[in-house]
């Protein structure tokens, strides 16, 4: 707990207390150039979280859209948010995104992991307990991009058949969230898992040194996730990098991976920033120092990139709430460097001064959908061995030949945890989980716990 000097009050939301849970009245406060999440719990006092910081000014990005309630809802509005999830009647967003975790177990002791995985871990749900969360998500809002996670999806023997099911349900982009571990060790086992319908990989990928994997993985890793990008391109399999973003460890390593991952195109698809988030055990509020704000990611791509990518390109998302991320859309040159093709002026500024109807968010919802499932596969028919220009092909069919294959996409997401939950952010959501018992919950609000470690909706060792 901090005091705090008098701010600019931005605007008002709804919070929890960290220690205890309760809901709490919560504003954004503006200081200078950076903002805060300001709260108060009568029995535990003020609580101020740093949540943008830097030179993007706060105010402009925005995306606002129209709440539209799930399909079919789960639970009944009793408490209210985010005691009810399920989904409930107060949720403002459909399903874009939806996690099954269909293992507790690990082949990794991360330091930073969202589901808590260890030795402790639950039973695997069998496949026709899976097979009843595929039903549950179909019921809720229809056909989604799903991710198999975890624990980590790979120690089970029986993952192409999970694949093979839900493409049975009729769900057409499944990804699996790893730490490809397994799919660098066995060099067939990654087109096993194209065969059975595998569209992409989520993979963990906190750094190019091995320095950076010790700190947060506590294993030497960077020659294994090379190798599981290695494999899955001969599989046919889109990858994405996914990178955990800590303070101190991994941030003067931003620019660093997205040229990496350039390199690696058309295989990888892209790279997807997470800023760390501080679920579980924390009984002294983590110091602001410790977080890293979706602003301060974007200007330090631009300073390590030396303005090749400039954060002025970005926008906010059309699908979540306009504070939970961050993405733009390039192409890979033949050098391997990044062209913009999208930008936040050109695709919202312009929009919203000719005074457009707000969008829906199943508007929003079904766009991303497509998108995701398009841009993080593996483009078909790709001939990399093709020189720049082709000959009596101009600059423009050259464009248009490699945006077939070449595109590539950079963003991130802010998940929030008990500190800097924005209950407005939440309930607009579309990145869920299915628990054990069915229900459909928004993914931070899954994963929130009291600084005590106590879970709201997790439970912990078996899902």
């Amino acid at each position: 707990m901090t005091d705090c000097p008098p701010r600019d009050i931005l605007s008002a939301t709804e919070s929890v207390c960290p220690i205890c849970l309760r809901r709490l009245s919560a504003v954004r406060e503006k200081d200078g150039e950076d903002v805060y999440l300001v709260k108060n719990c009568p029995d535990h006092g003020e609580f101020n979280t740093i949540i943008w910081r830097g030179p993007l000014p706060f105010a402009a990005w925005n995306r606002p859209k129209k709440a539209s309630s799930p399909r079919q809802t789960f639970t009944k509005t009793k408490k209210g948010c985010p005691f009810d999830c399920g989904l409930c009647p107060e949720h403002g967003q459909h399903t874009c995104t939806a996690l099954i975790e269909v293992t507790g177990r690990c082949n990794l002791r991360c330091k930073v992991c969202f589901a808590g995985a260890g030795d402790h871990a639950a039973a695997d749900p069998p496949l026709d307990r899976i097979a009843f969360y595929y039903d549950r998500l179909l019921a809720a809002s229809g056909p989604c991009n799903i991710q198999l996670s975890g624990g980590e999806p790979t120690v089970r023997d029986d993952l192409a058949d999970i694949i093979r099911l839900g493409r049975d349900k009729g769900f057409s982009f499944l990804q699996l969230n790893t730490n490809g571990i397994r799919l660098a060790e066995d060099v067939g086992y990654a087109k096993s898992l194209k065969a059975a319908g595998l569209s992409s990989v989520f993979l963990q990928f906190d750094g190019i040194s091995d320095e950076v994997h010790l700190a947060l993985r506590g294993r030497a890793l960077a020659a294994v996730k090379e190798r599981a990008i290695v494999n899955c391109g001969f599989a046919g399999l889109g990858v994405v990098l996914v990178p955990t973003i800590v303070p101190g460890v991994n941030t003067g390593e931003i620019g660093s991976i997205v040229n990496y991952a350039a390199r690696f195109s058309p295989t990888v698809r892209g790279v997807h920033f997470q800023p760390v988030s501080y679920f579980g055990r924390y009984p002294q509020q983590p110091h602001d120092r410790s977080r890293i704000t979706l602003p301060e990611i974007l200007m330090l791509l631009e300073e390590q990139t030396r303005g090749r990518i400039p954060a002025k390109l970005f926008a906010p998302p059309a699908c979540e709430h306009a504070l939970c991320s961050f993405h733009a859309n390039f192409l890979v040159q033949d050098n391997y460097s990044l062209k913009g093709i999208t930008s936040w002026q050109q695709t919202c500024c312009s929009a919203a001064g000719q005074n457009r109807e707000i969008p829906s968010a199943m508007e929003g919802r079904e766009k991303n959908i497509s998108f995701t499932a398009r841009q993080w596969s593996a483009p078909g028919g790709c001939d990399c061995s093709s020189p720049r220009v082709q000959e009596n092909e101009d600059e423009l069919d050259y464009f248009l030949r490699r945006a077939k294959t070449h595109t590539f996409s950079i963003s991130g997401m802010a998940f929030q945890d008990a500190w800097n939950l924005d209950l407005e952010r939440l309930q607009g959501c579309c990145i869920h989980v299915v628990s054990p018992q069915g229900k459909i919950i928004p993914f931070c609000a899954y994963n929130l716990t009291s600084s005590k470690g106590r879970a709201l909706h997790r439970k912990r060792g078996g899902g």
